[in-house]
């Protein structure tokens, strides 16, 4: 298997160590998934005293931690994610996050949630490019540049950027509803703020060159999960959006998250994560066809017409969250938390299975739990299927799930063979 990507799990004791449920960081092929980070002190495991700037300062320390010890820099970072639990607290982390990042800055998603683990203030992750590849005995380091983009024809921020791109993916900063023309948010109510949210998204991926239908990913942030069919009628004139994937029925993966705030007192913020054909540095146009997205779907897991249970795009699987739904009746398990944590691990198990993969190839973990003091018996049922704790990973809580679940789980995978042309 020496000519094959492999998973590549670190730790370091400068940053909090996962326990053994959870690695720091994971890489595999061009990106590190890093694990989210709270504000805790690695020498105590508690949260650093003070207020919100500190516990940002330590989030930022922790993640600088972790990319020292596998040899990379701040400005590696493609993407961050903030969750704060106060959205008024974001301009302190602000603060903070300006230095770090004083010239570069990634593309980034801020979003309030209803709980952190340890009732942190805030808890920040970030995925990393990975310049030299993981095939063992085989450094890639310089073939690669990472390329940031930023368009007129959408919102500009001077704290992140529209996209950046490295390897085989364009990661994009959630869109919020803003008309980049005023700068504010679109009239109306959430279906005009879902369609402007979208609009902004087409408009950078059309200024990269890049088809709407590259997205291999969408995540839906929502402050009111009651708005998620109002907003469907808007996504679903949006995708499928070329003829070709009209006649396949492509749909990206997907994952909704309510929100207890979102910047601008929005209604609805989205991410897209989309693929890179051309690569970096750019090739020939017509090489971006040597690399094709693939979707499938399995009758073992949960099927929705809006998204696609996983998307394949060179090495790395996009999983849609999965929700504690039986497959056969379409309809919650039985039990608590427990078993709907179980539930959420086997759907993913089968959507891995049907690719021919298996859960070690799992590189990132992200929980979405309705009670965040449930976390412990969700660990017990996710021992089982990660008894190594290899995977990165992030639990935020949430005010709401989707068909009233207690959990929902979000999954990437590591996909070694990539997805060259079909033969």
């Amino acid at each position: 298997m020496s000519n094959y990507n492999a998973v590549s799990a670190r730790n370091t004791e400068n940053a909090p160590n996962g326990n053994g449920l959870y690695s720091q960081s994971v890489a595999f092929s061009h990106y590190n998934n890093l694990s989210a980070q709270l504000p805790v002190d690695p020498k105590t495991g508690e949260l650093v005293a003070g207020g919100i700037k500190e516990q940002a300062e330590q989030c930022f320390n922790n993640i600088k931690a972790i990319v020292d010890s596998i040899d990379h820099v701040m400005s590696d970072i493609v993407r961050i994610t903030v969750f704060v639990k106060d959205i008024k607290d974001v301009d302190a982390v602000d603060e903070v996050y300006k230095t770090f990042f004083p010239t570069y800055v990634p593309a980034r998603t801020t979003v309030a949630v209803a709980a952190l683990p340890m009732d942190a203030m805030v808890q920040i992750e970030a995925l990393l490019s990975h310049g030299e590849g993981t095939i063992p005995n085989a450094p890639q380091a310089g073939d690669l540049i990472k390329l940031t983009n930023n368009t007129a024809n959408a919102p500009t921020s001077p704290l992140s950027t529209q996209t950046v791109a490295f390897s085989h993916y364009n990661y994009l900063s959630a869109q919020l509803p803003i008309d980049p023309k005023t700068g504010r948010l679109v009239a109306g109510g959430v279906k005009e703020q879902a369609a402007q949210s979208l609009k902004n998204i087409k408009a950078i991926l059309e200024s990269i060159d890049v088809p709407f239908d590259d997205i291999v990913k969408i995540t839906i942030f929502l402050k009111d999960l009651s708005d998620t069919e109002a907003v469907n009628e808007v996504y679903s004139t949006f995708f499928p959006d070329s003829a070709i994937a009209r006649a396949v029925a492509y749909v990206p993966a997907r994952t909704t998250v309510a929100a207890s705030a979102l910047p601008m007192d929005a209604l609805v913020q989205i991410e897209a994560v989309v693929s890179h054909g051309d690569g970096t540095p750019p090739q020939e146009v017509e090489d971006r066809h040597g690399i094709v997205i693939w979707a499938n779907n399995t009758d073992n897991a949960p099927k929705s017409s809006l998204s696609t249970q996983t998307v394949a795009f060179s090495h790395y699987n996009h999983l849609s969250a999965q929700l504690p739904l039986d497959p056969k009746t379409g309809k919650l398990v039985a039990g608590g938390v427990k078993e709907q944590a179980e539930q959420c691990l086997k759907n993913a198990k089968a959507i891995v299975e049907s690719i021919d993969h298996v859960m070690d190839d799992v590189v990132k973990v992200n929980i979405f739990l309705k009670n965040i003091e449930d976390i412990d018996a969700v660990d017990e049922a996710y021992n089982t299927f990660f008894p190594g704790g290899v995977p990165a990973r992030r639990v935020v809580g949430v005010s709401a799930l989707p068909e009233d679940a207690l959990i929902q789980i979000d999954v990437v995978v590591s996909n070694a063979e990539g997805t060259p042309p079909k033969a």
